[in-house]
């Protein structure tokens, strides 16, 4: 049986793609083991799936001063010696890597001991863990095509981030029965992240009267954003997050608003939903969702908004614009090249792991 090791952590995003890929990995004949962080979130989601899961320390890059700055190195050469220690123990074939710091001992163990290394970089320009990992990997997947350019050459594959097979099995009818909605409106989905957006969520509730005239909306507002005021009003269904039910929302939506993080946009564009992206500005990220969003916008998949000029009217005429113009929306995204990122990451590991058996 082949085996592989997947690392990814720090975020859902650096866990999520990899949870995507088991189910084929392991119809692919795959033995899958984790290595994460000692006690970061990814542990629990793993562990959730069955997978044996290995934590290893691990220490933050920088960019800037930190008296941290003097010790995480020593917990990263400390990483890269336990990292060493179970290559040699579950010898891998391959590793798939999804970026965040506790990938970087990983990867560079796994290049000393010449095992083949896949990483994925889901944003438009690479972060600084994967900048650090890139030279020891065998192949670089990214989303974009702008990706492509700034990579090795020979290294870059274009593939798409891997999707939740689970999204693709919702169903219209029961969305519908679950927020009490009917079909005769279309369906305005809410998508403002975990920690939900407050000018999202006060574009979206300062206009609730003029947007419920022509939609139903469902509002994925974040974590002690609900709005008791607004409980029980006809037509508007409001939560704090959602899990199971996401598949449902997503297959009755028309239209989608939605922050603009890589993994959210290419479930966007696997489902093909119309949608409006709203990416986190400068001031609280390094502005890698405004060059998704930019990227999406170029490509004909989407209406973008930057968050500075969100008000309840530029919000409302974006909503009537992309629903009036769906079938653009939908048209340009039938012509993606992005058809189906976990196939095309299994046959990467496929080839991969064959050459090295033959050495």
């Amino acid at each position: 049986m082949k085996r592989i090791i997947l690392t990814g952590g720090g975020t859902a995003g650096h866990v999520t793609p990899n949870i995507a890929l088991l189910p084929r990995l392991k119809d692919a004949g795959y033995e899958v083991f984790y290595i994460g962080s000692i006690d970061g979130m990814e542990k629990k989601l793993i562990e959730a799936q069955g997978i044996p899961y290995y934590g290893i320390a691990t220490g933050k890059l920088r960019r800037y001063f930190d008296l941290k700055n003097f010790t995480d190195p020593f917990r990263v050469i400390k990483g890269f010696t336990q990292a060493m220690h179970l290559m040699k123990q579950l010898k891998p074939d391959v590793v798939f890597s999804k970026g965040g710091f506790v990938t970087v001992p990983v990867v560079i163990a796994a290049k000393q001991l010449h095992i083949p290394v896949i990483i994925h970089e889901s944003d438009m320009t690479p972060g600084l863990a994967n900048k650090l990992s890139i030279p020891s990997a065998s192949k670089v997947c990214c989303n974009f095509p702008e990706t492509v350019k700034l990579l090795p050459e020979g290294k870059a594959v274009l593939t798409g981030s891997p999707i939740r097979e689970e999204l693709f099995t919702g169903k219209c009818d029961e969305g519908l029965r679950l927020c009490g909605f009917t079909e005769e409106k279309p369906v305005l989905l809410v998508i403002g992240g975990s920690l939900g957006s407050v000018a999202i969520n006060n574009a979206i509730r300062s206009n609730i009267d003029a947007l419920l005239e022509k939609y139903q909306i469902i509002h994925l507002c974040g974590r002690n954003n609900l709005d008791e005021s607004l409980e029980g009003r006809e037509g508007y269904k409001q939560f704090e997050y959602v899990k199971d039910e996401l598949k449902h929302y997503f297959a009755c939506a028309n239209v989608v608003v939605s922050r603009a993080g890589a993994n959210a946009i290419c479930e966007l564009l696997a489902l093909r939903k119309p949608n409006i992206l709203i990416p986190l500005g400068l001031e609280a990220s390094r502005g890698d969702q405004i060059l998704n969003a930019e990227s999406f916008e170029n490509q004909g998949y989407s209406y973008v908004l930057q968050e500075k000029d969100v008000t309840s009217e530029t919000l409302l005429n974006a909503v009537n614009s992309v629903y009036e113009d769906r079938d653009k929306y939908i048209e340009a995204m039938n012509h993606s090249k992005l058809a189906n990122p976990i196939e095309t990451i299994v046959n990467l590991a496929n080839q991969l792991a064959s050459r090295k058996k033959k050495r």
